[in-house]
């Protein structure tokens, strides 16, 4: 590298001390690795809006860069798995690079990554805000948030972090820390950047969004559902999604938000986790399958709505009768998309001290007939579209079909469809003429 980064090391209390002030020269170079939840993805754009703000910018494919940022995931064994290796490799293949690593894993054992090669430090996220502060001097660093969403037509923007249901499978209360909002004027301040650099659609997410109690500017706190009529009102804006809820915090004020919204869309991912009342109690779920399904059918008023969610399969204890009563769930409600996570063994959790845990091939079995069934009856579904239409938020071009251009239309169904226009981020009213395996197919209505 012709002109490293000269960054102060935080492995000892000396270099702590040691007074430093950077200077971004050209060349300098970052790469960041993101794992987990959409919220890390926030905080990585934040990183990255942030660097090239300093004058760095992206190494390109091949070249070493003179800083890496790795956001690590804990959700499960196979994410903090994969956290070590990608650290491993970023190593390997940036040679001098200081590597800096912060998220889930690395709160919940900051040690063992410390003593990874390359590691130069480990933040924890409650600093993870402060994560440039720890190698840069703070006063030249710009305001953590995002004006973009670097390969991405949707915005995800973090309205809240933390939780406080404390899950018994769950490890991310005590690497996240209790639930806090973000104030009211700084989301709008966000999003309406994001609309300056040309985004359409955006994503509020957080850890557990449906304790959202962000304050205004006079104080006063606001609820999910009167964020959401605010931000329904920023010119520019076409779309708003709301990220992963539980269905006993969708309450009749955010249906009203929602239904009654110009830009809202009909859709949300609504976390089901067990279709089964006794596995729900042991994780500690706030909600049983009736509520689970009253929320599903006071939404369905509008009949646009589509549903997706996250399902855990092998929780201890989970008989092959709960197993066929989450087998039901789904089909009752026909998910758009099914989000599968095989049960691990978090420490500190109270699921992993309980007895009777699933052996691994049932798992695997039980794994295989959830994937199965949620692919058929997201096809199901599908197919109840078609003659119907909707708008597309063009995202990519489809790898499959030359010359189709791939998006998801206001209640997310995925769709290909033939496009003159190969740019993302272009919204088109399109007709659904027939199902695939993978994807709706359809035509733009000329005129539209």
């Amino acid at each position: 590298m012709k002109n490293p980064l000269h960054i102060v090391s935080h492995n000892n209390q000396e270099d702590r001390e040691t007074p430093f002030i950077p200077r971004a020269e050209k060349g300098d170079t970052y790469r960041i690795v993101t794992l987990g939840c959409r919220t890390n993805q926030y905080e990585s754009q934040a990183y990255q809006d942030q660097l090239r703000e300093m004058g760095l910018r992206k190494a390109e494919e091949g070249e070493s860069a003179s800083l890496c940022i790795v956001n690590t995931c804990t959700v499960t064994e196979q994410a903090e798995s994969s956290s070590r290796y990608e650290i491993r490799s970023l190593a390997k293949a940036n040679p001098g690079s200081k590597i800096l690593v912060t998220g889930c894993a690395a709160e919940r054992d900051p040690d063992s990554f410390k003593a990874l090669p390359g590691v130069h430090a480990v933040i924890g996220n409650a600093k993870k805000d402060q994560l440039l502060a720890s190698v840069f001097d703070e006063a030249t660093l710009p305001e953590f948030s995002i004006k973009r969403f670097e390969a991405h037509t949707r915005a995800f923007v973090k309205v809240q972090d933390g939780c406080n249901s404390f899950c018994s499978y769950c490890i991310i209360p005590y690497v996240r820390g209790r639930s806090r909002s973000r104030s009211i004027p700084e989301i709008l301040v966000e999003l309406r950047d994001l609309v300056q650099n040309g985004f359409k659609e955006v994503v509020l997410t957080g850890i557990n969004i449906g304790d959202f109690d962000g304050k205004d500017a006079s104080g006063n706190p606001w609820k999910l559902a009167q964020l959401v009529r605010e931000v329904d009102k920023i010119e520019g804006i076409e779309r708003i999604r709301i990220s992963s809820i539980d269905p006993d915090e969708v309450d009749d004020d955010l249906q009203d938000a929602v239904f009654n919204g110009k830009k809202t869309c009909p859709s949300m991912h609504i976390v089901l986790q067990s279709g089964s009342n006794a596995v729900l109690k042991k994780m500690r779920r706030k909600y049983t399958r009736q509520i689970f399904f009253e929320t599903i059918d006071r939404l369905k008023e509008n009949p646009d709505f589509t549903f997706t969610t996250d399902v855990i399969v092998g929780f201890p204890g989970e008989t092959e009768e709960d197993h066929l009563e989450t087998l039901d769930a789904m089909k009752y409600v026909r998910f758009a998309k099914v989000h599968m996570f095989p049960y691990s063994d978090r420490p500190r959790t109270l699921a992993s001290k309980m007895p009777n845990k699933v052996p691994h091939e049932i798992i695997q079995r039980r794994k295989a007939e959830v994937l199965a069934a949620a692919e058929r009856y997201s096809f199901d579904l599908r197919s109840s579209f078609i003659g119907r239409e909707y708008t597309v938020l063009t995202e990519s071009q489809d790898p499959k079909r030359p010359g189709h251009m791939m998006g998801h239309t206001e209640n997310f169904l995925y769709v290909s469809f033939p496009y003159e226009n190969t740019r993302s981020n272009e919204i088109a009213k399109v007709r659904l003429l027939e199902n695939a395996p993978d994807c709706l197919i359809g035509q733009v209505v000329r005129g539209a």
